[in-house]
């Protein structure tokens, strides 16, 4: 059957119907019991393994997909896998026996029992009809295209002789002798059971003879497993089976039972069986606590103990004592035995049903679950599948490979392995193989393909929600293994890991296989994550590559890069502004006839496979390298400050290449619909004008190198002090705008001419530098850092302790001498601080930044030199489609830093500086003897310190307005937020309205044309507002208030006996504000707001 008929899945296995169970039960004890004979010597031992191989493959650099197994090595994977194989196929007819091979041999045909799938594909396994003696024709070899022995003897033989013991022959266990196919084989589906016999027999010498290997010697060599080894499994098997020989494979946990029936006098030294006991003790861990099928609770006693026991023996210098009545084992058993029957239900049990295209999902109450949790079970698994490879050659698959599978299928049910799991498997172990073995054989990454056609195969047939979440993990990281060692490889493809004979057929195979697995990783299995996202809200932690339209594309450009790479780093080329002279020069032009070079070598040996994949594969490289050479022609130019000869003969010589390069590109899309436009577009030009646009750029750059070390410097030297009064802003601000000017200047005396696009980028560079001098003159802190906490909500109480305190004082000192005392602080004095003087500096700077910004703008707008661009571009700078400004994000990033500071700057003079006869002391202890007269005395001697010896006449106006809103929202803060020493009534309402008529007049006529009158009266408006409900009764008030907290809590009317809601504190007071009235009720000094506080939020008592 040639490659073409393989068109069925790879791993379908046989379906057989039970009544052919009882027919072959009742030949096998006859003609397939296989006894060691006096004509049979014992086989000879296979060829020795080197150390070599059987270390794990470290210098490749082929990441392993499937998680790691704590405390196990490949050795002990390989010595659990073979027991579970060997356990697995115990029963299969003629495992035991010489005839493994020969479809076609004395005796029975295959039966049954014999697994023959009803359909096959590359993976799947059928006998072959040649003799005894004779290797069968593979049918998966051929179905996976690799090469096929027809017809010639085994090269897998052993000698024997009458009284020695065979290493894998069941008389080397005291006679162990399994039939070929009794009992309930499931129809030789996998995992089936089966029954075997035992016999006693007395070898008879005889004169050596050579026979065929069975499937358990040839099983046993591939897995490297010692004679010692497999004698013990052996015996443990027997002993474990006494009386219940149909016992299925699946229900026998292995580790335990080996651990019940060895005896450390079985081994050469209690160090072997105390290494040997750990091992089993960590399998049992990976198995049922670390990695099992079922999840496991963290707070499962069995599996607490079961860790318990293995960490104890793992830190004991001696093996446990776990004999046949000891309590250690007993417990032992107890534990494994409760984990490992663990249903779905946590019960032991499960109402799932057992199927081999799925086991992995399935939790039957007839399995125990023991070593068929992922990645445990991937682990196992594919150290069974890497045993096909013949360990003489390991990139020769064994002629046996039909049978070997067919038994491997055996493992199944134990290990919870799928159909699709399999492939996967199957195509990972291909892959790998070729990997390793030095990427010699392509047959091989041939043979991953044809695995990978059926993986995608399999992936259509259960996609969406139907997927497992194990599989589409196992499924995402070995294709995400496969992708990345195949992308690495064809990101480099010029690095020579390809040779000239060998570049077609691994480029045909791996360039194929990559976009397949990437496909079906892009796609398919994105898709299912969204899909069981959206349907089951799950999410899945599982990374896959992102898509990309070309992944061809992207291969032929990496490579080129890194050819070109290499090429100047074997000619040491490096090119820095230093280096630019004559050698230099004659570098570059040697680098354009190597580059012409490479691009030859692509066109040859390279396009015309990958034009299979991509339509314009020689264009894309082309145009690649132009993009290379480009780069450094592009360095040279860096460093040069002048044309000279030298630059033109490069300039010339790259002129050459690129006509050659762009002749590639029209040549290679000739059939290509925009005749290879696209790619041109790519192809930026080697023209003599980018080159003095380069030029000029890099000058622009350098030159703006002094303003920005000019706004750096500010940074750690500015101490915002004027230089005098003339010039009152900061040093560094003169220095700046002076820089700017004189490269403005400079600009214009180049002898070239000058575009609209040099203006602009000369524009961007000078902009980033003042807005970045800007954001360090702003930044000077908030208005917040100024303003006082609000103190806790209370309720006025007449016996309060400041109550008292003002009767006691009253009759003390007297109430003259009281006023005189909180009088103290009225005296006006002049009270900006350095820091707010400071603060007003900053103000001056950014005003002196706005007005030369304007100047440059205006030089740069009407000058004559500017040559209109014919693709002239919208300034990046610009606000708004309606300004002609170079310099408008500057401008808004100033005038923004204008408002914040001089917001800054009048909290700092009003509530730091002025706080003493402000907030500290108005209305304090009542409102008659603290009148707000010192504070606007006090305020105007402030204003007009700055109007006079600080502030320029173009920062007047907003510092102003600014220190009235400042002055306004203290005023507020007094009624609203005074804290515990500041009570009012209804009748100090008018003494109220007149101070705050004081304050608003220091604004309205002592500036007059600074802040228009309108201003004022809106800025009061809120003030006035307050002050009105602190005029109205306490009644009014009340029912005000409660109208509007429901109102505003969206409670409508409160009925009879409804709680109020407490409303929120927003700080932006109003008299329609419901926390503006709570608080106004707060201050207010009788007995009904004092009642109604207490009743509706039960506020506490001021004290």
């Amino acid at each position: 059957m040639g490659r073409r008929d393989c068109s069925h899945p790879a791993s379908s296995t046989s379906h057989v119907h039970h009544h052919h169970h009882h027919h072959h039960h009742n030949h096998g004890h006859h003609d397939h019991q296989y006894h060691v004979s006096s004509s049979r010597p014992p086989p000879a031992l296979p060829v020795a393994i080197s150390a070599e191989n059987d270390r794990p493959h470290d210098h490749i650099d082929l990441s392993w997909p499937f998680g790691k197994l704590e405390g196990l090595d490949q050795d002990d994977i390989r010595e659990i896998a073979y027991e579970v194989f060997f356990t697995s196929c115990r029963s299969s007819p003629g495992y035991f026996s010489n005839g493994t091979c020969c479809a076609d041999g004395p005796g029975p045909g295959p039966g049954p029992g014999s697994g023959s799938p009803c359909r096959s594909g590359p993976g799947s396994s059928a006998r072959g009809s040649s003799g005894v003696g004779m290797v069968a024709n593979s049918r998966i070899k051929r179905g996976l295209g690799l090469k096929t022995l027809k017809r010639m003897p085994s090269r897998r033989t052993s000698s024997g002789g009458g009284s020695g013991s065979t290493p894998s022959s069941p008389s080397a266990v005291h006679g162990f002798a399994v039939a070929g196919g009794g009992g309930n084989n499931n129809g030789g589906s996998p995992g089936g059971a089966g029954s075997g016999s035992f016999s006693f027999t007395v070898p008879a010498r005889s004169l050596p003879t050579r026979r065929p290997l069975t499937s358990a010697e040839i099983m046993r060599m591939q897995m490297r497993v010692t004679e010692q080894s497999d004698h013990r499994l052996r015996k443990t098997l027997l002993r474990t089976l006494v009386g219940q020989m149909s016992r299925r494979a699946e229900t026998i946990i292995l580790p335990l039972e080996l651990l019940r029936h060895l005896k450390p006098s079985e081994f050469n030294s209690s160090q072997e069986y105390h290494l040997w006991q750990r091992r089993q003790l960590k399998i049992l861990e990976a198995g049922l606590v670390l990695h099992p099928l079922i999840p496991l609770d963290p707070r499962n006693t069995f599996a607490m103990k079961l860790r318990e026991i293995i960490h104890a023996t793992a830190n004991d210098t001696k093996p446990m004592d776990i004999g046949k009545n000891s309590e250690n084992l007993r417990v032992l058993c107890n534990c494994v035995v409760s984990l490992a029957w663990r249903g779905s239900n946590s019960n032991g049990s499960s109402s799932s049903s057992s199927s081999t295209d799925h086991p992995t999902t399935t939790h039957d109450h007839h399995v125990c679950h023991w070593a068929d949790g992922y990645p445990l079970n991937v682990h196992i698994y594919i150290a069974l599948l890497q045993s096909v490879f013949d360990l003489r050659d390991e990139t020769v698959m064994l002629e046996e490979v039909d049978e070997l599978v067919e038994l491997i299928k055996k493992t199944w049910s134990t290990l919870g392995i799928s159909r699709p799991i399999h492939n996967l498997c199957f195509t990972w172990v291909l892959f790998h193989q070729y990997v390793v073995t030095g990427q010699v054989e392509p047959d091989l990454l041939c043979a991953s393909l044809v695995m990978l056609t059926e993986v995608a195969n399999d992936n259509s047939k259960i996609r969406g929600s139907d997927r497992e979440i194990v599989y589409v993990k196992t499924l995402a990281s070995a294709l995400s293994s496969i992708i990345g060692w195949s992308e690495k490889r064809l990101l480099d493809y010029h690095a020579g890991i390809f040779s000239k004979a060998s570049t077609g057929p691994v480029m045909e195979n791996l360039l194929p296989l990559l976009l397949q697995a990437r496909k079906l990783l892009d796609e398919d299995i994105a898709a299912t994550i969204a899909a069981r996202q959206d349907q089951q809200g799950e999410e899945l932690d599982i990374q896959v590559p992102g898509p990309c339209e070309t992944r061809v594309d992207l291969y032929i450009r990496s490579s080129l890069k890194n050819a070109f790479t290499k090429m100047l780093e074997a000619g040491n080329i490096s090119i820095t502004a230093v280096d630019i002279d004559r050698a230099m020069s004659e570098t570059l032009i040697e680098l354009a006839q190597a580059t012409e070079e490479l691009a030859a070598k692509e066109k040859e040996t390279y396009s015309n496979t990958l034009k299979k994949w991509h339509p314009v594969a020689a264009g894309v490289a082309a145009a690649t390298l132009h993009d290379c050479y480009g780069d450094m022609l592009n360095q040279y130019l860096a460093g040069v400050c002048t044309l000279s000869n030298d630059v033109i003969n490069v300039l010339q010589r790259a002129g050459k290449l690129e006509k050659i390069l762009v002749q590639m590109v029209v040549e290679d899309s000739a059939d290509c619909e925009d005749g290879g436009k696209a790619i041109m577009t790519e192809m930026v030009p080697y023209e003599v004008d980018s080159i003095i646009l380069r030029l000029l750029r890099k000058w622009i750059e350098e030159t703006l190198r002094k303003p920005k070390d000019c706004a750096q410097r500010a940074k750690e030297t500015e101490t915002w002090n004027p230089k005098s009064k003339a010039e009152p802003f900061a040093q560094s601000a003169v220095e700046l705008m002076k820089l700017a000017k004189e490269t403005v200047d400079e600009f214009f005396e180049l002898p070239i001419g000058i575009s609209e696009d040099l203006v602009q980028d000369l524009v961007d560079g000078l902009e980033r530098i003042v807005r970045d001098y800007t954001t360090f003159v702003a930044s000077c802190g908030t208005k917040q850092n100024y303003v006082p906490s609000l103190p806790p909500l209370t309720r006025c109480n007449q016996d309060s302790k400041f109550s008292k305190l003002w009767k006691k004082a009253s009759c003390s000192i007297g109430v003259e001498e009281l006023r005189q005392k909180l009088s103290e602080s009225h005296h006006p004095r002049t009270s900006t601080s350095r820091g707010t003087q400071r603060l007003y500096v900053r103000l001056n700077t950014l005003h002196y930044l706005l007005l030369h910004l304007n100047s440059l703008d205006k030089t740069l707008s009407l000058s004559p030199r500017v040559v209109p661009s014919t693709h002239k571009r919208c300034p990046r700078s610009l606000g708004n489609g309606n300004s002609s400004s170079y310099f408008e994000l500057a401008r808004v990033s100033m005038q923004g830093a204008v408002q914040h500071v001089a917001e800054v700057a009048a909290y700092r003079l009003i509530f730091l500086d002025s706080n003493s006869v402000f907030y500290e002391s108005l209305y304090v202890f009542d409102v008659a003897n603290a009148r707000i007269r010192p504070a606007v005395r006090v305020l105007k001697q402030n204003l007009t310190y700055l109007q006079g010896a600080i502030l320029i006449d173009r920062a007047q106006p907003l510092a102003v307005k600014e220190v009235m809103k400042a002055a306004f929202d203290a005023f507020l803060m007094v009624l609203l937020a005074g804290g515990s020493s500041r009570i009012f009534s209804r009748t100090d309402h008018a003494m109220i309205e007149e101070d705050f008529e004081s304050l608003k007049r220091v604004f309205c006529t002592s500036w007059v044309g600074l802040i228009p009158e309108d201003e004022v009266e809106k800025e009061a408006e809120i003030v006035e507002g307050v002050i009105g409900l602190m005029g109205q009764t306490t009644e009014q008030l009340v029912e005000d208030f409660s109208y509007m907290a429901c109102e505003r809590s969206g409670i409508g009317v409160a009925g009879a006996g409804q709680k109020l809601p407490m409303p929120p504190t927003t700080c932006k007071w109003n008299s329609s504000n419901p926390n503006t009235m709570l608080r106004v009720l707060c201050y207010r000094n009788d007995q009904a707001a004092n009642t109604f506080l207490k009743k509706t939020f039960h506020l506490p008592k001021r004290r």
